[in-house]
This record gives C-alpha cells, sequence and structure tokens, in this order.
C-alpha cells in the first residue's frame, strides 16, 4: 500500500481540539499529523462505531451490509450473531464470521449466550457453556453477548452462570439485555458481571443503571428508537454512553446510522465534541477494539465530513483504504453463500383453524414504534363453532409456525395490526425465527405462510389475487440481493401492508417482534400464547 496524505480540519478527541492539518497514511496506519496553517472547509474525525447491532436485522450478510453502513461513516460494528445462531448454531456465526473477512469493515463478533432465547420454544440451535467456552477461545469473538436470561442471573441457574464465568475467565466483557430491571434486581444482575445494558428507555432507569456502574446503550434502531428520551442523560453521563442501533431494517439503514445520533445529538445541545467521543472514542475503551481513533500509530480509520453540525459524509476510510465516497461504497459488491435452515412443510387452511371454547379471549395488543405488547381480554366473533379475525374490530388471528420441523400451528389473537384485508408473514421472528403471520382470512394466513416456506425464508404479503415476497434465502433472515434492491422491496413491502389497513409505521418490523417470549407482556411462540410477566403460558379463552 502506497503512503498517501490526506488534509483538512483535525478532530483531536483526546486534546478536545480542532486544528488544521495533514494525516499521513502508510500501510493502512496513521505514521504522522502535521499542523498546517491552510483554511479548510472539511473536517477529519475518528471513523464511527455502532456498540451494538445484529447485522441480520438488516436483512444483510455482513459484506452487504459493510458497503451501506460505510457510506454514512461507520467503520466498525459490535456485532452480536444471537440470530443466525438461533436458526444454525456454530455454523450460523461462523458463516457470519468468514463473510465479514472479504470487506475491510472491522466487525467485532460476539458469543450469543441465549441460544434459545428460553428453552420455552423451537429454535434451530442450542448453544450450552461448552460452545460458549469453545467460542470464547477465540480470537475473533471478543465477549459475551447480551445475557437476555434475566430470571437465570437472579436464580444463579447453573448453565447461565458457567457462560458468564467463561468470558470473566477471559477478561472478556458480559453485556446485557435488562428491560425495566430496577433494585435489588437490578444490583444483583449487575454484580453477576454484566456490563452494559441497551433496553433503557427512560431517564429514570438509565441513571439507575449508570450508578450502579453500567454502560448505556442508547439505541435508535428500526425496532426501538430511544435517542430522544435518552439524550438529557447522555448529556449528564457522556463517559458512561454509547450509541448502537440493535436492529436496523434496510429500509432504514439507506437513509442513516451512527451518523444520524451524532447529528441529533449535537442538535440536541450536546458538544459536538463529546457526541463523536460517545460514537467512537468510549465503544473502542469498552471492548479495547482495534479501530483508530486518529492518532499516530493508529490504524487509518477516519471518516470526513462537511461540517460538526450535520456530519454529511463526505469519504470513509478503513486500514488507510478508501471504502465509500459522496454516498457512494467503494467496497466491490460480492455474492455471498449461502447457507439454511428450514423443514417444515406447507401448510393447510385447517391448520389455521381455532375452535371456539369460551367468548372471550386473551389478546396481544401491538404499539406502533415499540416491540413490546399490551395484554387485554376482549369478546371474540366466531361463526360456526369457529373463531374468526373481525378486522371491524381490528381483532385479527396471529399464527406462528415451526420452520425446523412439522408440528402443529400455534395461534392467537391480536389488535392494532389494522389490516382490513389480506395477510403479512415473515420468517424473521425473534427471537427463534419461526413464521410468524398475521391475517383477515385463514385462506390468506395459510398462502402468505406457505409463500415463506416455499422460499425457504423471507417477508410476504397476499391480498385477493396478489402475492408479494422478499426472499430471504441466507438462513431465513438475510437477503442475497443487492442493498438497495434489499431496501426498496422491503420498503415496498410495508407500503403494501399500510394499504391493506395497517396504520403502523412498520408493520413488518412490528410483526418479526410478536412471539418474543423476553419482551413484556403478551406474546406468541410457536408452542402457544405467553405471558411474559409470569414468564409462563396461558390459555387463549378466558372462563
Amino acid at each position: 500500500m502506497t503512503r498517501h496524505s490526506i488534509s483538512g480540519n483535525i478532530v483531536d478527541l483526546h486534546s478536545s481540539s480542532v486544528f488544521p492539518g495533514t494525516v499521513e497514511v502508510e500501510e493502512g496506519r496513521i505514521v504522522r499529523i502535521t499542523r498546517d496553517d491552510c483554511t479548510y472547509d472539511r473536517f477529519i474525525i475518528p471513523g464511527l462505531i455502532d456498540s451494538h447491532i445484529h447485522i441480520e436485522s438488516s436483512m444483510l450478510p455482513p459484506s452487504e451490509f459493510s458497503r451501506i453502513a460505510t457510506v454514512h461513516g461507520t467503520v466498525a460494528a459490535v456485532s452480536d450473531p444471537h440470530e443466525i445462531a438461533n436458526v444454525l448454531g456454530m455454523d450460523g456465526i461462523r458463516y457470519m464470521i468468514d463473510d465479514a473477512k472479504t470487506v475491510p469493515f472491522r466487525f467485532f463478533f460476539g458469543a450469543p449466550s441465549c441460544v434459545p432465547t428460553t428453552p420455552l420454544e423451537s429454535s434451530g440451535a442450542l448453544i450450552g457453556p461448552a460452545e460458549i467456552e469453545a467460542l470464547l477461545e477465540q480470537d475473533d469473538i471478543l465477549y459475551l453477548s447480551e445475557m437476555m436470561n434475566v430470571p437465570g442471573v437472579l436464580n444463579n441457574d447453573p448453565d447461565v452462570m458457567l457462560k458468564i464465568e467463561a468470558a470473566q475467565r477471559r477478561g472478556k466483557p458480559v453485556d446485557g439485555h435488562a428491560p425495566g430491571l430496577r433494585g435489588d434486581a437490578l444490583a444483583q444482575y449487575i454484580n453477576a458481571g454484566i456490563t452494559t445494558d441497551h433496553e433503557t428507555s427512560s431517564w429514570e432507569e438509565g441513571e439507575e443503571k449508570i450508578r450502579m456502574g453500567m454502560k448505556l446503550f442508547v439505541r435508535e434502531g428500526s425496532a426501538a428508537r430511544d435517542l430522544e428520551s435518552l439524550l438529557p442523560l447522555v448529556k449528564k453521563y457522556p463517559g458512561a454512553c454509547m450509541f448502537c442501533s440493535d436492529d436496523r431494517h434496510p429500509d432504514d439503514l439507506v437513509k442513516g446510522h451512527i451518523n444520524e445520533s451524532v447529528k441529533r445529538a449535537v442538535a440536541f445541545g450536546i458538544p459536538a465534541m463529546m457526541a463523536m467521543r460517545i460514537a467512537s472514542f468510549n465503544p473502542a475503551l469498552h471492548y479495547g477494539l482495534d479501530v483508530g481513533l486518529l492518532r499516530e500509530g493508529d490504524r487509518a480509520d477516519f471518516i470526513v465530513v462537511d461540517n460538526l453540525r450535520d456530519f454529511s459524509v463526505l469519504q470513509t476510510w478503513i486500514g488507510g483504504e478508501l471504502v465509500a465516497e459522496e454516498g457512494k461504497p467503494l467496497i466491490p459488491r460480492q455474492e455471498p453463500r449461502v447457507i439454511n435452515n428450514f423443514g417444515c412443510s406447507r401448510k393447510s387452511v385447517s391448520d389455521f383453524a381455532v375452535p371456539a371454547r369460551g367468548e372471550r379471549a386473551a389478546v396481544i395488543e401491538v404499539m406502533d414504534g415499540r416491540i413490546d405488547t399490551g395484554s387485554e381480554v376482549l369478546p371474540v366473533t366466531s361463526k360456526d363453532g369457529q373463531v374468526v379475525s373481525d378486522p371491524e374490530r381490528d381483532i385479527l388471528k396471529i399464527a406462528v409456525v415451526n420452520r425446523y420441523k412439522d408440528a402443529p400451528v400455534a395461534l392467537g389473537l391480536v389488535t392494532n395490526m389494522g389490516l382490513r384485508r389480506g395477510a403479512i408473514a415473515s420468517s424473521v421472528a425473534h427471537d427463534s425465527h419461526n413464521i410468524v403471520a398475521v391475517g383477515v382470512t385463514d385462506e390468506e394466513l395459510c398462502r402468505a405462510v406457505n409463500l415463506i416456506i416455499e422460499n425457504k425464508g423471507g417477508v410476504a404479503l397476499v391480498s385477493g389475487d396478489e402475492e408479494q415476497i422478499l426472499p430471504l434465502p441466507i438462513a431465513g433472515l438475510m437477503a442475497s440481493g443487492d442493498y438497495i434492491e434489499v431496501a426498496e422491496q422491503y420498503a415496498r413491502l410495508n407500503t403494501l401492508a399500510r394499504n391493506l389497513g395497517s396504520s403502523l409505521s412498520a408493520p413488518f418490523m412490528t410483526l418479526s417482534f410478536l412471539s418474543l417470549i423476553v419482551i413484556p407482556k403478551l406474546k406468541l411462540s410457536d408452542r402457544g400464547l405467553f405471558d411474559v410477566e409470569t414468564f409462563g403460558y396461558r390459555e387463549l379463552f378466558e372462563g
């Protein structure tokens, strides 16, 4: 690699200063930074880091994700391959690592701690303490990923504690996942060795976690958006905060990434120097990442922006290589390898029948822009002894289908999805990634599910004679196409779902979290209706 130089207003986060100068790069590293007397209209700053993300949520493999992320100035991501691990286990984790190595982007993977999330649902794999030990022995596994099994920690579950201890013995951080956890339970969770949380949405909860020693990931993703409510906390405790996206769907990713969090933080009144430290310095320090921070001797990982208000990215450099410029990726597109785990066969309309065994039933209550749900008991609508969807009352059938083997379809009811006709379905169904579907008629539910099965993964919509699908052949989670095409197809499906009557801002995102049985209150897994607050299954009918 030849020696070259880049000039601009250099942002030194270590001395909190900005000065005109030149960065000289050789063999991928910064060999010299010099001051000069020139006037520049651009700024050179450290590259941005997503401190917690599931790359699979972008519906792109790592190699394709890197192409769009670099356009927005992201040079590194701390990634939990939890989604593909639930589908393919160790093979899925190896897939992510291998694909990531084909591009210059800096991926830092963790060992998924909860595969499956709980033993109360069907997933494609099991990663126990022995597998965690093996993963943490690898140099390319930097930490233990989010410990979602809060009850397991609080009850000293042997397998859970063995996983945490395995990370601690190697000096590797343990990430947390503790929505709403407070008081003595929070203290016990932290004392177990858990260092971070990304599920905080309020000032009071966040401040308690920080004061007890936790680092806070301030999340702005597609599924959950906490930045606005937490920015006052960020301003008060900048050294304890990092920016993350957690789940970033393709249509949102093309619009922006961590650069948007930095921009909004500055607009809120957080000093630009502080916002940039939160977006790069803090995660690099917490995880000990091998990412350059714009110092002599560092890797040449930096970005060039127009100003320190808008943070419009002009160039992105990783390891001394120009990887994006003026909104265009320069990383060549690759054809990813396809890997999958899909074992169920086509379903029949009769599989979606629900005999009316009562007049009132438990109903999942959807809330727009949130991954938690409410729980209601409402009168059901039935016909010829069978429960049917009632679009007039916005109470629809929901189904979860085991994708790994043939098994009875789990069925329930959901409100606030808003569909007046048709059905939508997805094999992105956190966290075990079975097939989740909501529809107005049993026939349309069945067609939408079968469309997913025929393609061995995807997000699909049916209505009348219309059938639309974005195939996700890689683990039923990721597409094999160009990021622009994937984003456009996904956005179009959301638009079509809204045309069917849904008032949700992101219908498919909402759908994908209706089977996540570690987030309150009421969810549907492939084994039935699950009450997260009692952490057990419940009957559909009441009385």
